[in-house]
């Protein structure tokens, strides 16, 4: 398939700033894949939509401040996007700077925070701190917002790009769709007898990164680390699962490829995963996506044109425009009955 078939045009001002003045009150498309009706709701109306019948499926990844300002040694300012910590004083990520410094450049974070590069693979930069990584992230780093959020991050963004269920610190980016719940709505959806079970996908930099192939099956994902607990087996045994996010959603179809050969989720998975999801993929472990809208010719536009169905995306994402939804990370929500 072509990258082309991936684009679409989307005006600026739909690309969502701020996000809803509460959480809970965007809007959300009800999109069926098995016959591509479709229907404009409340993001509250979500608890009627699920029942006993169901397991829900949340990433409890926490966003770290992943984005440092610092300066080299020759005066010149850069910015380091934590992709991943190593080690205690290690980090791999992304520079952005007018001449990247080589292996052995030093750097400097902050006030008498030291750092040296130690090398490069592909287009990340390995550096060795003379601090604990957490900590000076924790003290000096910024709120990852994604690169077509204008605003400078601040306090509002450090609550409100944070799930309510976060716990687990390690992604650079947050699980978006989770990002529409407040506990009423989650009690709400416990009440109707709904499972609730947790996943962790530590979502990586490389959810920024565009896809450059025009043949889309040359595309390479970066890895992630994720886990998919006993806990989380055993709660959607016999159930419908909705996953909400592609996070979620990777990370049970991942485990259900790595546990191909005693059936999906035959029991705890966790490791590395670079599943890239794409029309023609067999889904194993998923039957209902919530997922926000995303941006032309991304991995994740082509893993909800796999689960929806292209032509469906196609027509969801022209009645989305048409009726002015919110869109990307602080946008509004799309419910995916998946297409069989």
């Amino acid at each position: 398939m072509k990258l082309a078939e991936f684009d679409y045009r989307l005006p600026a001002e739909l690309i969502a700033q701020q996000p809803a003045k509460e959480r809970g009150a965007s809007r959300l498309l009800h999109l069926d894949g098995a016959n591509g009706t479709m229907r404009d709701l409340a993001f509250a109306d979500l608890p009627t939509l699920v029942d006993a019948r169901d397991a829900m499926v949340l990433n409890d990844t926490r966003v770290i401040r992943a984005r440092l300002l610092g300066t080299k040694a020759s005066g010149g300012k850069f910015e380091l996007f934590i992709e991943r910590i190593l080690g205690e004083y290690e980090a791999i990520g992304l520079m952005r700077a007018s001449h990247p410094p080589k292996p052995g450049a030093r750097l400097r974070f902050g006030a008498g925070v030291a750092a040296e590069v130690l090398g490069r693979e592909d287009d990340l930069f390995r550096v060795r701190f003379s601090e604990p990584v957490a900590g000076l992230l924790e003290r000096c780093g910024n709120v990852p917002l994604p690169p077509y959020i204008a605003h400078p991050p601040g306090p509002a963004d450090a609550e409100r790009y944070q799930t309510v269920y976060a716990e687990r610190p390690g992604a650079v980016a947050a699980p978006t769709a989770g990002l529409h719940f407040d506990r009423a709505i989650l009690k709400r959806i416990q009440d109707n007898g709904t499972n609730i079970a947790m996943v962790t996908l530590h979502v990586g930099a490389g959810t920024f990164q565009p896809v450059r192939a025009q043949d889309i099956e040359d595309h390479r994902m970066h890895s992630e680390r994720y886990e998919v607990p006993q806990s989380t087996v055993d709660a959607i045994a016999g159930r419908r699962v909705l996953a909400v996010g592609t996070t979620s959603l990777r990370a049970l179809e991942s485990a259900a490829l790595a546990g191909a050969h005693s059936g999906p989720l035959g029991g705890a998975v966790s490791g590395e995963t670079s599943l890239f999801i794409y029309p023609g993929f067999r889904f194993r472990a998923v039957d209902r996506l919530l997922t926000n809208f995303h941006l032309p010719k991304s991995s994740l536009l082509m893993l909800v044109a796999a689960f929806a169905g292209l032509d469906n995306m196609r027509k969801a994402y022209a009645h989305a425009i048409e009726q002015r939804y919110r869109f990307f990370s602080y946008g509004d929500a799309m419910l995916i009955e998946r297409a069989r």
